[in-house]
């Protein structure tokens, strides 16, 4: 006859006491998000009361009359991070499964050393290699060249000035295809080679089954991106050396705009007024909206496109 078990012991147990400082490391996340939301809505306040809402859809920023609007910011931040995933969707993705399906030994080192080399570089050195390197060479043989063949076009009209809008997405590609690379690569290595193995077992070519994987580790590529795409949404220091700094709107890729972030970075420091510090501060407010509701969006992109599921290789 069994012996009936012991009842458990009620009190702090090991488990317990890790259990409860796990949820106090997660608690403590969303105590700093909401601090720091706090804060940034409290100095926002005497803009948002005396400009509204139209603050967002104002293109006017006169310090000297007291009248601020967002949307050339709003638009400039945006748009270069639009440019920037364009150009570093297919590097990165291309990159990321020549590394984990076609590489081999020593070219493989390599080319990941490289990679995280690119990560490892401070974002000033970036706006320094923009402003003196890549802006000449914007303005003496790429602008030019695309004005001349596609100036019909309303994204390459214009003087090439090599400092604009293009210079900033070509620097924020640079430095996100590195966060693409590496969580695609690992990804790709997460995905049971056995997939692989019968997908070539069925008859399909490498390239083929490379696609099969692709599919399996589609949405821990996805957050890849979306992470890639955060970092473009507030990187401050690179844009602001090379995207000319103007609160215009245009649609030529080869003029000089502003982001959020380069506003705030050019005039925090020279804000003497309340209300041009609080409107400053707003813009702030904005970019942190912007950046969930970004995030938000590419977290129901993922969940769409991949039906929900969350695999060996969903890190999103």
């Amino acid at each position: 006859m069994r012996q009936p078990l012991a009842p458990r012991r009620r009190g702090l147990t090991v488990d317990g006491v890790y259990r409860g400082a796990l949820a106090a490391a997660a608690g403590v996340i969303f105590l700093v998000v909401a601090l720091i939301v706090l804060e940034i809505a409290r100095g926002a306040m005497p803009s948002i009361r005396t400009i509204g809402w139209g603050f967002l859809a104002q293109r006017e920023w006169d310090p000297v009359a007291d009248h601020y609007g967002a949307l050339p910011y709003i638009y400039g931040t945006l748009v270069s991070s639009l440019i920037a995933l364009v150009l570093a969707v297919p590097l990165g993705l291309g990159s990321a499964v020549f590394l984990a399906e076609l590489a081999k030994g020593r070219v493989a080192a390599i080319v990941s050393f490289v990679i995280e080399l690119l990560a490892a570089i401070p974002s000033i050195v970036y706006g320094i290699w923009g402003f003196f390197v890549l802006a000449p060479w914007l303005r003496n043989a790429l602008e030019p060249w695309l004005v001349a063949h596609f100036g019909y076009l309303p994204l390459f009209r214009g003087t090439p000035f090599g400092i604009g809008m293009l210079n900033a997405g070509i620097v924020l590609a640079i430095m996100i295809i590195p966060t693409i690379v590496s969580i695609s690569r690992e990804v790709l290595l997460a995905i049971p080679r056995s997939l692989r193995e019968a997908s070539l077992a069925l008859g399909a070519t490498r390239a083929e089954a490379i696609v099969v994987t692709l599919d399996a580790a589609k949405p821990g590529i996805l957050g890849s991106i979306v992470l890639a795409l955060g970092r473009a949404l507030g990187e401050t220091m690179a844009v602001t050396m090379v995207i000319g700094n103007t609160n215009r709107i245009s649609a030529s890729l080869l003029d000089p705009s502003a982001t959020m972030a380069s506003v705030i970075a050019n005039e925090f420091t020279e804000a003497t007024g309340s209300l041009y510090l609080s409107a400053l501060i707003q813009i702030a407010l904005v970019l942190f909206g912007v950046t969930i509701l970004v995030n938000a969006l590419a977290r129901a992109l993922v969940w769409l496109t991949t039906g929900g599921r969350r695999d060996v290789a969903g890190a999103t």
